[in-house]
C-alpha cells in the first residue's frame, strides 16, 4: 500500500502536466459562452506596407466586430497609420456565422513570433478561465479559414 500511493500521485501529476500543454478544440473543450476575444492579423511586407486586423470580442453578452487597416510608407506601421476602421455589434446570425467558422479549430500555448518576416496571419483566441492568456489559434481547415475571411469582408462593408 505504501508504494501504491506514491505511484498514483506521480501518475496523477504526470497526467495533469500533460494536459496543461495540450491543444484545446473549439467548441468542444472551450464553450462559446467562455469566448472573450479573437484576433486575426495579417501584414504585407511589400512596399508600401499594409496591415489588416480583425478582432471579435464579447461584451455584456453580445459579440462585436472591429477591423482596422493600416497603410503607410514606413515600418513599423502604428496606430497613427490607421486609414480605415470600424466597430459593430453582431446580430445573432452574424455571431453564429463567426462561431461556426471557428468551430473545430484548436488553440495551443503561444510560441515566440518568428523573425523571418512572415506576413501571417497571426491568430489568437482568449477565453474565460485561460490562465496563460496567450493562445495561438489554428482553423480546422482551409475552408473554415476562407469562410472566416469572407465573413470579415462582409462585416467590414457593413461598418
Amino acid at each position: 500500500m505504501k508504494t501504491i500511493i506514491p505511484v498514483l500521485l506521480c501518475t496523477a501529476a504526470l497526467l495533469f502536466l500533460a494536459s496543461c500543454g495540450r491543444e484545446r478544440t473549439l467548441w468542444k473543450d472551450i464553450s462559446t459562452e467562455d469566448f472573450t476575444e479573437f484576433y486575426y492579423t495579417v501584414s504585407g511586407s511589400a512596399y508600401p506596407p499594409e496591415f489588416q486586423r480583425y478582432r471579435f470580442y464579447s461584451e455584456d453578452g453580445s459579440v462585436y466586430f472591429y477591423h482596422e487597416t493600416r497603410e503607410g510608407d514606413h515600418w513599423p506601421l502604428t496606430e497613427n497609420d490607421v486609414t480605415v476602421s470600424g466597430t459593430m455589434k453582431l446580430s445573432d446570425e452574424q455571431a453564429s456565422a463567426f462561431f461556426a467558422a471557428l468551430e473545430g479549430g484548436t488553440v495551443k500555448q503561444r510560441s515566440e513570433i518568428d523573425e523571418s518576416g512572415d506576413s501571417g496571419p497571426w491568430l489568437y483566441l482568449y477565453w474565460k478561465g485561460d490562465k496563460a492568456k496567450y493562445q495561438e489559434f489554428s482553423f480546422a481547415d482551409y475552408g473554415a479559414q476562407s469562410r472566416f475571411v469572407e465573413l470579415c469582408l462582409e462585416l467590414k462593408e457593413l461598418c
